[in-house]
């Protein structure tokens, strides 16, 4: 039996604060959750690059970026064995907080958790969660 590979998409948010690239990353309300970049699952037929600009909305509260490119697709396979196909965007954004507090949109898992969303200048900066750093490099040049 093939199993179809559950498509995920990623967003690097970047932005350029004193000359420098900045990520956005998060801290889940769950600690066990560890330090993430936003992303969610790609719903059926739908676009890869509607589902980040989706997920970004719903986990971020964020309505003013730009999604400049795909940086990487994957083949990851998920601690419970299921397999998943990663896409990861990177995402352009000005003028926005240092930090700030989101109680996602999207439903479900994520009802009553407060995310808190900070910036980090360097991939080994923090430790993020399950491969959500993989294609840092990409960003951080």
């Amino acid at each position: 039996m093939k199993v179809t590979p559950i498509k995920k998409a990623y967003g690097y948010v970047t932005r350029q604060k004193e000359g420098k690239t900045q990520v956005l990353v998060f801290q889940h309300s769950i600690a066990e959750a560890g330090i993430q970049i936003p992303k969610g699952t790609v719903q059926p037929g739908e676009p890869t690059q509607h589902a980040v600009v989706r997920e970004m909305e719903e986990e971020t509260g964020l309505r003013n970026f730009h999604v400049e490119q795909l940086l990487a697709e994957d083949l990851w396979k998920n601690d419970d064995g299921v397999i998943h196909n990663r896409f990861f965007y990177k995402i352009t954004v000005s003028n926005v907080p240092d930090e700030w507090g989101y109680k996602p949109t999207g439903g479900e898992e994520e009802e009553g958790l407060t995310f808190h969303f900070f910036w980090i200048s360097s991939a080994n900066e923090v430790e993020l969660i399950r491969g959500h750093g993989d294609y840092l490099n990409l960003v951080f040049n």
